[in-house]
């Protein structure tokens, strides 16, 4: 069993994928706490493709004028180039017409792909780029070269965000607030993409297109489950990265499948565990909030139901008046316990300070809406039914004063409460 673990370690293109994996993904994990924030996934898909256009465009640049094959050097400079451009045009049309950016992201990318495609196999005597592979990506078959590069775009980058990470968390969360402080979210916007461009062209040719877009965006949308904080988010998504080239590595191995497919796989997967048990945002926490959810309605007919009973209420008298089932009502009744509303004596229960003022509250919307339904023709036998539905709509209290002039008495002479 051990040797299932250890043996892989000892294999130099297994250590070689190691390394450049765990590069790639710690930076495309920060970067992509921020693209994640601002949604701008589609946005990294749509540079992860065009970067054939780059690739293509400088491939055959070194090739005709150096006499250069395969220059790892003048391919990230076009592929940069081709981000950039993709980015302006992107910018420029959403900018001139009323499309909008999402569907220009569409229009764009796949246009620079299929010119990227075009250009390849029109100078297929120059430029010797296997499409598949592109896409699809080697990562067993790390160069030494992949190496250098996504290691020294892997520095420019990190160090950018940790220049600029209060610049960026602010324009993130509140780009007004960040604009009226003087921040120049423009440039930061362009600086942003451009830290997403150098990540995605630095690591295309190494893992390919599927798995960059996949470890930019999946281990930060699984931080995004367990934390509020982005500084600990992009800690948790560059974990998550390594994991997923770790697991998805020896997955790769076990299974003797594609390399990037495993590791796509596997970081899939611990997404979609930690979607079910994140403690606060996952699919069980969720599933327990639910089942202890408790009507609003309930309880503010239980209090309602209290403060008219005038004393100690029994269970009985509450159940009488209260429609629920008598599993939820029970439950209501411990949540308004422990929630400070109620207090429990004897055999029945009594209001709180607390309890009073949020029962005071609707007992004054109820006969508010009382009056108003008076006022505009509603016959008398549905006043108190009509307005029991209504008085749970809330924010009416005030607009409902308003209109009936401040009246303080309702249909049936009861004194409408003051509003505390």
């Amino acid at each position: 069993m051990l040797d299932a673990f250890l043996g892989p370690l000892q294999e130099t293109y297994f250590q070689k994928a190691l390394i450049g994996g765990s590069i790639v993904a710690v930076v495309a994990g920060v970067v992509g706490c921020l693209v994640v924030l601002r949604r701008m996934a589609f946005l990294g898909d749509a540079l992860s493709h065009a970067m054939i256009a780059g690739v293509a465009g400088g491939y055959l640049v070194m090739k005709m004028f150096f006499g250069l094959e395969a220059h790892a050097p003048g391919m990230l400079l076009g592929s940069l180039l081709a981000a950039i451009a993709t980015v302006a045009l992107i910018s420029f049309v959403s900018r001139v017409s009323r499309i909008k950016e999402d569907t220009t992201i569409g229009i764009m990318y796949t246009g620079i792909f299929a010119l990227g495609v075009v250009a390849v196999s029109i100078f297929r005597h120059y430029i010797h780029i296997d499409l598949m592979h592109f896409i699809m990506g080697d990562i067993l078959g790390v160069a030494d070269s992949d190496l250098w590069v996504s290691a020294f775009t892997a520095a420019i980058v990190l160090t950018v965000i940790i220049l600029f990470f209060r610049h960026f968390q602010i324009a993130t969360f509140d780009p007004v607030m960040a604009a009226s402080i003087g921040l120049p979210v423009l440039l930061l916007d362009y600086l942003l993409t451009v830290c997403v461009s150098l990540v995605v062209v630095s690591a295309v040719s190494m893992v390919g297109v599927i798995l960059v877009v996949g470890l930019l965006i999946t281990p930060a949308a699984t931080a995004y489950l367990l934390s509020d904080r982005l500084d600990r988010m992009m800690v948790l998504a560059g974990i998550f990265g390594i994991t997923s080239v770790v697991g998805g590595l020896y997955l790769c191995v076990w299974l003797d499948s594609a390399g990037g497919g495993a590791v796509m796989l596997f970081c899939t997967l611990q997404f979609l565990v930690v979607l079910a048990i994140a403690p606060k945002y996952g699919l069980l926490a969720r599933w327990l909030r639910l089942k202890r959810l408790v009507p609003q309605q309930v309880v503010e007919d239980v209090l309602t139901t209290i403060l008219r009973h005038g004393q100690t209420t029994p269970l009985p008298v509450i159940r009488n008046y209260v429609e629920s089932a008598q599993g939820d009502l029970r439950k209501a009744l411990r949540r308004m316990v422990q929630d400070g509303l109620i207090v429990e004596e004897g055999a029945g229960y009594q209001l709180s300070e607390d309890g009073r003022k949020e029962a005071d509250k609707v007992l004054r919307a109820h006969r508010l809406w009382e009056a108003y339904l008076e006022r505009i023709g509603t016959p008398k036998d549905e006043l108190h039914t009509t307005a029991h539905q209504l008085e749970h709509i809330g924010g009416t209290a005030d607009y409902l004063d308003e209109r009936l002039g401040g009246t303080d008495k309702d249909p049936h002479g009861r004194t409408i409460p003051e509003p505390r």
